[in-house]
């Protein structure tokens, strides 16, 4: 009987165990057909978000502690590869309570955390015209090894982050950024900066977006300042029906002493399901890649599919 009770006592304890841990497969797959001027048409992995595939987990301490966990690595769905080694866009473990959250390992800065937040035609890799023409948006370092993040819990609407990271030995890699922002009703606004010694660059990044239900207005300022660079953009997300939104967008950056580049987009992206959305969009500049993401085209076309599991 004594042996029976204790065997029920051990299942309860697992059981208890296992109601408070977690452990969740997750990822996103991501594929585009895009068609540039004077090029062959290509399909390519990351239209709007890179594909990727991982685990996280948590775990209840008690008390309102949680124990997280997250692995995270990035593939070419066009062909099956697997971008970078190993967990190469994150592998962090850390704390979340009333405190805030801690992490450690290799984590996206507090500056990119709000980098793409007011961008329009949805942040789009291969679309929009802040990726294609901002140097404050494709050349920073986003996931420095060796970090440490920590980010508020919200004041009102208020809150934070800062992150740095370890050189271990390996001079000029460090990479320290915070930002600020504030999320209430239709207004969100946010700051941003980032000490990048691995692209020898300092970057600010200010963005807002306003909702008036029949858009949200977008608008973003970025500066990289060891290149001299200005950058703005303005945009607009239109909700045409309860699946479908149409973004459009325009951005422009100047370097001191060089001419101005500049480029526009318009897209539109229809959810199949909660998980599945399609998109199409065309963007167009002058000669984008003379500042901006190296290879950006002059004009681009692209009809995609995302799925997140």
């Amino acid at each position: 009987m004594k042996k029976s009770l204790v065997a029920l006592a051990v299942l309860a304890a697992s059981g208890a165990a296992m109601a408070q841990s977690s452990v969740q497969v997750y990822g996103l797959v991501d594929l585009v057909l895009h068609k540039d001027k004077n090029k062959a048409a290509a399909l390519t992995s990351g239209g709007v978000n890179g594909s990727r595939w991982g685990l996280k987990g948590s775990e209840d301490l008690g008390g309102g502690l949680k124990a997280n966990f997250l692995l995270e690595q990035g593939f070419n769905a066009d062909d099956g590869t697997v971008s970078g080694a190993g967990f190469g866009r994150q592998a962090y473990f850390g704390l979340s309570g009333g405190f805030g959250e801690v992490k450690l390992g290799k984590i996206w800065t507090a500056y990119d955390d709000i980098s793409g937040a007011t961008d329009a035609a949805f942040n789009a890799i291969v679309l929009s015209p802040v990726w294609l023409i901002f140097q404050s948006q494709y050349g920073y370092t986003y996931n420095p090894n060796n970090g440490i993040y920590y980010a508020t819990p919200s004041f009102g609407g208020f809150s934070g982050a800062v992150s740095t990271n370890l050189r271990e030995g390996v001079a000029n890699t460090r990479v320290s950024a915070f930002h600020v922002k504030y999320e209430g009703g239709p207004l969100f606004v946010a700051l941003g900066y980032q000490d990048d010694e691995q692209k020898n660059e300092k970057y600010t990044r200010i963005g807002a977006s306003y909702d008036l239900g029949v858009a949200k207005l977008l608008g973003t300022y970025g500066r990289a300042k060891n290149a001299d660079v200005d950058e703005w953009s303005v945009g607009a997300d239109v909700p045409v029906a309860s699946n479908l939104v149409v973004s459009v967008g325009y951005a422009r950056s100047k370097q001191d002493g060089m001419k101005a580049e500049q480029g526009w987009s318009l897209a539109a992206a229809y959810a199949l399901s909660k998980r599945t959305t399609a998109y199409a969009g065309y963007f167009d500049a002058n000669k984008a890649a003379v500042m901006g993401r190296a290879g950006a085209p002059d004009s681009r076309f692209g009809v995609g599919l995302k799925h997140t599991f």
